[in-house]
């Protein structure tokens, strides 16, 4: 964890619950995809923010597996706007430092946002500043009963001890194996809910919480995010 311009400490991984895009749509008197083209220059925006403090982690839940449930034409619109993304921010990912890595159900992906999606992964595999970690088609309780399958499977075949069950076991089955859990969670919109999102990783994360709309959040909303994250005392349950 590295030092802010303020001398306090930068979080390593920042997670991010993007939400209002539909809101500020209809404020705005636009369609509810337009809010998510939108939300879309936030995502730069915000990446580049997170490189310049020195963010080493940046997860987004850009697409639950709650969001399957809307509109056929809004996901069919947002499936389009992620391969446009992906298609048209590569060569600056590749600029920029940015590793691409996504958690989630990808198989439920359409096919061609999968091809899109691991082409990108695979191009930006050896860049070091920043990892993107897109949450897509992800919810946490999901996540934890797929680790719990894959646990049992384990035990039943004798490869694994029950006794010798731990956190660590447990995190080491979940979508995001090998990556530190969240220091600070963002949540825009004003929201007070964490939307089954990364409930194992969140346990000792601080939370803060903008009324600003995902549309309207840029640099300097996340620089406030992280002010407020230098000032607090992280006791993880100690005095």
């Amino acid at each position: 964890m590295g030092k802010g311009d303020s001398g306090g400490p930068v979080p390593q991984h920042v997670a991010i619950i993007m939400d209002g895009n539909g809101r500020w749509a209809q404020q705005h008197k636009l369609p509810r995809l337009s809010g998510h083209e939108a939300g879309r220059k936030s995502v730069k925006r915000v990446v580049q923010a997170a490189i310049a403090h020195g963010v080493r982690y940046l997860t987004l839940y850009a697409f639950s597996v709650e969001n399957w449930q809307r509109p056929r034409e809004e996901v069919q619109g947002l499936m389009g706007l992620l391969r446009l993304v992906l298609r048209e921010e590569l060569a600056e990912m590749g600029r920029e430092g940015v590793r691409l890595r996504a958690i989630g159900r990808l198989q439920d992906l359409p096919e061609a946002v999968r091809e899109e999606l691991a082409a990108a992964i695979e191009k930006t595999k050896s860049n070091t500043k920043l990892d993107l970690i897109l949450a897509l088609s992800y919810g946490s309780r999901v996540e934890i009963t797929e680790a719990a399958k894959a646990i049992a499977r384990e035990v039943k075949d004798g490869r694994l001890d029950p006794e010798r069950i731990d956190e660590n076991s447990i995190s080491d089955h979940l979508y995001t194996r090998g990556i530190p859990d969240p220091d600070l969670l963002i949540r825009t919109s004003g929201e007070m809910r964490v939307s089954n999102f990364m409930l194992w990783q969140i346990s000792y994360a601080e939370i803060h919480v903008t009324s600003v709309l995902w549309p309207d959040f840029g640099k300097e909303q996340f620089a406030s995010a992280l002010a407020d994250y230098a000032k607090r005392e992280r006791r993880f349950g100690g005095v």
